[in-house]
């Protein structure tokens, strides 16, 4: 009978121990997690109009996810010169499943954009969903190769190496990648010639990037080559950018032991918050997709994208954008607002003020260093590196 016991407090102690790593793993679990769009399809696609006169830059984008900053981060740099067309080509004219998180309709279809005759100058490839060799989207990849000439620019972003790779383009060319996934990535495609430590990589006109936060560097240095050094001063100001994208060197440091202990940590002892991000018409791309990305680096309780009153919002440049989340469902601990000037007297949503976290404009700052400012408050000096890393931000 004691033994029955004994044994009955070891499972029972053991359930309710299993039970709590579960619930306390969400963090983790919400990381890893694509969430699919579930609404109608059908919408009111729009598109920046075109002009024959500028170059046309286009930004590949998988409907099945792409990453948030590789993507977003260039459409604002290559739009904010006012010489260039941007635009974002899919697959399909479906919702693009954007990480970290939320979704947006594509300018064009792959047929779509075939049937304009455009002749795009410049050609970005994001991290897409895919992220070995056996899982590339042929389609995707032969897309590129039809597009690619001699004369044809091509960025690939941080993992966006693989569909980079897969292309053939890149044979015996620079390569780079996120450092975390740079050793993984070099395994599945050996004819790239493979550099590290480096942020930006040029030969020709192929260039590549270190992961995620790089994709800066890389438009930048593009808009230099292609529109000349003031236009690309003129962009980074307007985003307090001071790095200057001939300055390659780069610590290409991949996520170790030390940090994933420092993550597990944080997610099981730490306060995993819920975490909001208002998506506002008129909104910069660049920064809108920096707190996203940012913020998801952090491993929050959920991270939602929502809207105060309509189903979409249109961003600076024309991008259409939906949220993965009503206000009046999901409640956030932070709700982070960067245009906090334009919201609502009162939101009937929010009952504490001090859950709108607003940025500070009278104080220009890059958007990731105001991140990242504000999470080393809140989790100090070590975890703040580790989302430095997650970032490939160094």
């Amino acid at each position: 009978m004691k033994n029955s016991k004994v044994t009955y407090g070891i499972l029972l102690i053991t359930g309710m121990t299993m039970i709590w790593f579960f619930y306390a793993c969400a963090p983790v679990r919400e990381f890893m997690r694509w969430k699919t769009f579930e609404g109608h399809s059908t919408f009111s696609y729009q598109r920046p109009g075109f002009d024959s006169t500028k170059e046309t830059v286009i930004l590949v984008a998988d409907n099945e996810g792409t990453e948030i900053f590789d993507l977003m981060a260039p459409y604002y740099l290559f739009s904010a010169t006012g010489k260039a067309n941007v635009y974002v080509v899919a697959e399909k004219k479906e919702p693009v499943i954007i990480r970290k998180g939320l979704f947006l309709l594509p300018h064009f279809s792959f047929d779509e954009f075939d049937s304009t005759g455009i002749n795009a100058k410049v050609i970005v490839i994001p991290n897409l969903s895919a992220m070995d060799a056996r899982h590339q989207n042929p389609k995707i990849v032969n897309w590129i190769k039809k597009h690619y000439h001699d004369s044809t620019v091509m960025l690939s972003v941080c993992d966006g190496a693989l569909t980079a790779a897969a292309t053939g383009i890149y044979d015996g060319r620079p390569l780079t990648a996120h450092a975390s996934d740079y050793a993984a990535i070099r395994k599945q495609y050996n004819k790239p010639q493979w550099v590290d430590n480096i942020r930006v990589t040029r030969s020709g006109s192929l260039y590549s990037t270190a992961g995620v936060s790089n994709a800066t560097d890389g438009a930048l240095f593009i808009i230099d080559t292609l529109w000349g050094h003031q236009t690309m001063l003129g962009v980074s100001k307007l985003i307090n950018y001071t790095a200057s994208p001939q300055q390659t060197a780069h610590k290409s440091t991949p996520i170790g032991f030390g940090d994933k202990i420092a993550i597990g940590k944080k997610v099981l002892f730490g306060k995993n918050r819920q975490i909001g991000v208002l998506l506002q018409d008129g909104a910069n791309e660049l920064e809108l997709a920096a707190v996203l990305d940012t913020y998801n680096r952090t491993f929050p309780k959920s991270l939602e994208s929502v809207t105060l009153t309509s189903s979409s919002i249109t961003t600076g440049y024309g991008l259409t954008l939906l949220p993965t989340a009503s206000l009046d469902k999901f409640h956030p601990d932070e709700l982070h607002v960067l245009y906090p000037d334009k919201l609502p007297s009162k939101i009937q949503f929010l009952s504490e003020p001090s859950v709108v976290v607003s940025y500070d404009r009278q104080n220009p700052l890059y958007i990731i260093d105001a991140c990242l400012n504000r999470i080393q408050l809140q989790y100090g000096p070590r975890y703040t590196e580790v989302v430095k890393r997650l970032l490939d931000y160094n």
